[in-house]
């Protein structure tokens, strides 16, 4: 999926270890969000499911919604 997105996995963990804002879900997943300056600054999204130890990535994406939400 990340190659279909062009989406290196660099930019997944980075924005896992080092977001700029998270977002706890109801259906117990975590957002991670990460404006990423190699895409002009587009804002990624990283879906994870928290899991014993680690966080286990669901998908990524670029959000069309979040251009200049993140401060």
């Amino acid at each position: 999926m990340l190659a279909a997105r062009a989406i290196p996995e660099e930019w997944v963990l980075r924005a896992v270890a080092a977001p700029e804002a998270t977002e706890a879900r109801e259906d117990g997943t975590r957002h991670y969000l990460l404006r990423v300056p190699e895409r002009e600054g587009r804002t990624l999204r990283v879906i994870a499911r928290p899991t014993e130890g680690a966080d286990h990535v669901v998908t990524a994406f670029f959000g069309r919604r979040m251009k200049g939400r993140l401060s």
